[in-house]
């Protein structure tokens, strides 16, 4: 069974990206699931029914969110209740579900505790749900902080098949395999490459200058990435995993391969 992962998309950069890629992975890759993050959907800030149709339609089935979840309350709200993606367990009264299950595969979105919403403790309630892997379980762990993505992991690696995380748009290198549980601090950013995280460069700068909360806006025209996580398991275990990325038109790369007891390196190797 194989999964792919994509990180934080945002806006329509991002989404770009992902009808751009996402088709021919799918078909090349013989790709089982296709899980993405939302939560930057609709122009930076949230999601709507018309920017999860779009990324639906371009082949992505199970949406994960994090801290943007509910910009767009409303329009959350529906999608939640309608079963269409995931919010955070850590909301402590929400609509919807934080974790997705089949026959074959449970995801899970899950948030960090540093520099995030007030809620649920992450640690305790995944420690809880998951007591043993009797399928592929996969986590979104959407956190600040490096040392919680990395204390998760090891807390649950023998109980989780991969657990990934998401939120700080910058891609890590630290790809690895252990206990049959796939690791990466952050995917990256799926979305404009140019500017700072995913927003045009000016409230970001002004912001650091004066202190003063500033507007935020996702670009119209930028130089865009793409990056994914692409891991090939038994149906339990995850047995190999690689680190996807692509500028513009470059075409898929390969980053980094890891397998069990591998850190992930290799060499860059065109799809």
């Amino acid at each position: 069974m194989n999964i792919l992962f994509i990180g934080d998309i945002v806006g329509k950069p991002g989404r770009k990206m992902v009808k751009r890629y996402l088709p021919m992975l799918k078909k090349e890759k013989k790709i089982d699931y296709v899980i993405g993050n939302y939560e930057n959907l609709a122009h930076g800030f949230g999601i709507t029914p018309k920017t999860f149709k779009e990324m639906k339609n371009a082949g992505i089935d199970i949406f994960t969110g994090g801290n943007h979840t509910f910009d767009k309350k409303k329009e959350a709200i529906e999608l939640l209740s309608a079963g269409e993606i995931l919010r955070p367990l850590n909301y402590f009264e929400a609509p919807g579900s934080w974790y997705y299950e089949d026959e074959n595969i449970i995801v899970i979105s899950a948030m960090g505790v540093c520099c995030m919403p007030y809620g649920k403790n992450p640690f305790i309630e995944l420690d809880n749900f998951l007591k043993e892997k009797k399928k592929f379980v996969f986590i979104d762990f959407h956190a600040e902080a490096t040392a919680e993505k990395r204390a998760i992991f090891h807390l649950l690696k023998k109980r989780a098949s991969a657990i990934i995380g998401t939120h700080t748009h910058v891609g890590t290198d630290d790809l690895e395999i252990d206990e049959g549980c796939c690791y990466l601090s952050d995917v990256g950013i799926t979305g404009c490459r140019d500017n700072v995280i995913g927003m045009k460069i000016d409230g970001p700068i002004a912001n650091m200058l004066t202190g003063l909360k500033q507007h935020y806006d996702v670009p119209d025209n930028c130089k865009s990435i793409f990056q994914a996580v692409l891991i090939e398991s038994d149906g339990i275990n995850a047995k190999k995993a690689y680190k996807l990325k692509a500028f513009d038109d470059s075409g898929i790369m390969i980053t980094q391969i890891a397998g069990e007891g591998e850190v992930g390196n290799g060499e860059i190797v065109k799809l």
